[in-house]
């Protein structure tokens, strides 16, 4: 160990347990990167595991007064490079801090540490009649801190919104140690600037997330789901449009394609219809959810579906949504390696996007799979490739370029719900325009001024 990493570990040590602080090189390897591929990762100085806030000030102030980046983390899910370390690090590991502080019934909030995963409490919430509606692909591993930082969706979205709807406050400790408190436990608030939505989606780059005021809604009846076949993406995307255009709300509209349904059953036997070019489900949790699905499936038979199935019994739609939320572990395990795009773009374009994607695919010789939030535009095509090959390794990363470039075209954005990390950060200044991009750095300065929070991301 270095003289200098010695000094910083003897100052991190002289505010925290010995057993918080890690340099063990297998360690903190184990804490480099996230799940995204073709990130960059360096080599993290050392690995910290606070308990408490007063523990996260100390690493904070110490960081600072040496001039050591900080990079946040939560359960490393993110799927663009957000919680990759970069050389000579703090990686600041908050999934120690995983407790639920109060859950209200009657203000309906849930107060939370950073390191709570996602579906531990809704659970909790459920217990007493209440649920936390942001679920990510991710919701049995993924922590509310991340889901945070990038501003997380999930399959739920359409009809329940995103993390940022239901963060009403939080702590968060400065760069420079300090603890800032923003928004409030009220239904309502409106007193100054709204900097609880300025740290939600900031990706760890402006201060780090040490307790959160969530909103919690009661919890929905139990849903029924319905299974419809198309001949294409473009019909299944039509009929989206159907749905959305004559008011109805689902609460979960779900697509992948011919490639995603074929990946998923090669990895868990799900018996899903290997020969549809496109499966969409959707569901309800209204008052009648049957007559709801029976009027989808009349808008889906109307835009061309060969097949529509409701779920036969209350255990079908479980395993429906579990094979969706299989889609990307499934595509990974095509060629080993995969791209992740996460594209969102008009629900009027989805149909445009698909196809676009399909002429990529053919163009380069790849295999590419799209599952999508239909309901809120949101595509996730996942280009698979062999990371060994380099010439194929190549195609995917243009492949990947070219999907971004179509979804600006057709109005979208880069990030709907993954965020913008190493993977993305050149595509943002395309999208934000150098003007937006002043701005952003701006805020940046204004609470990081020596740019120690999460370097290297976003900008």
């Amino acid at each position: 160990m270095s003289s200098t990493s010695t000094t910083l570990v003897d100052r991190l040590l002289a505010g925290l347990p010995a057993g918080a602080v890690h340099t063990d090189p297998d360690v903190t390897a184990s804490y480099a990167r996230d799940t995204a591929s073709f990130c960059a990762a360096g080599v993290p100085a050392a690995v910290v595991l606070p308990r408490t806030v007063e523990q996260v000030q100390h690493v904070m102030r110490t960081a600072t007064e040496l001039r050591v980046p900080v990079v946040p983390q939560g359960a490393r899910t993110g799927l663009s490079g957000g919680a990759n370390a970069v050389d000579g690090c703090l990686v600041l590991s908050l999934v120690k801090m995983d407790r639920i502080l109060e859950i209200s019934p009657v203000d309906r909030i849930a107060v939370v540490e950073p390191g709570v995963v996602n579906a531990a409490l809704n659970r909790a919430a459920g217990e007493l009649g209440l649920a936390y509606p942001p679920d990510p692909s991710s919701w049995e591993t993924c922590t509310i801190g991340g889901n945070i930082g990038t501003a997380a969706g999930g399959l739920c979205c359409v009809k329940y919104g995103v993390t940022a709807e239901y963060v009403i406050g939080l702590d968060v400790v400065l760069a420079d140690g300090r603890l800032l408190r923003t928004g409030r436990r009220t239904a309502k608030g409106v007193a100054g600037y709204d900097l609880t939505r300025l740290f939600v989606g900031s990706e760890g780059s402006l201060g780090v997330v040490v307790r959160a005021v969530l909103a919690l809604v009661p919890k929905p009846p139990e849903r029924l789901v319905l299974a419809a076949e198309f001949p294409s993406a473009a019909a299944a995307c039509d009929a989206v449009c159907r749905i959305m255009a004559a008011g109805h709300t689902p609460s979960l509209l779900e697509l992948m394609d011919r490639t995603t349904v074929r990946a998923v059953n090669s990895l868990a036997r799900m018996g899903l219809p290997d020969t549809t070019e496109a499966l969409l489900l959707t569901a309800f949790d209204t008052a009648d959810p049957a007559a709801d699905l029976a009027a989808v499936g009349a808008l889906c038979t109307a835009a061309g579906a060969t097949e529509v199935v409701p779920a036969a019994d209350r255990a079908e739609p479980e395993l429906l949504l579990q094979a969706r939320r299989l889609a990307l572990n499934a595509l990974e395990a095509v060629k080993g390696s995969t791209m992740i795009d996460d594209v969102c773009v008009p629900r009027t374009r989805l149909g445009d996007m698909l196809t676009g994607v399909e002429r990529i695919a053919e163009k380069h010789g790849l295999t590419i799979g799209v599952c999508a939030h239909a309901g809120d535009g949101n595509t996730h095509p996942t280009v698979c490739f062999d990371a060994a090959d380099p010439e194929e390794t190549r195609r995917a990363r243009a492949s990947f370029d070219e999907i971004m470039a179509l979804g600006l075209a057709l109005g979208g954005t880069i990030t709907g719900e993954h965020g913008v990390g190493v993977l993305k950060k050149e595509w943002l200044a395309r999208e934000l325009g150098p003007v937006g991009m002043e701005a952003q750095r701006a805020v940046k300065h204004a609470f990081d001024p020596l740019g120690i929070l999460n370097p290297g991301k976003l900008f």
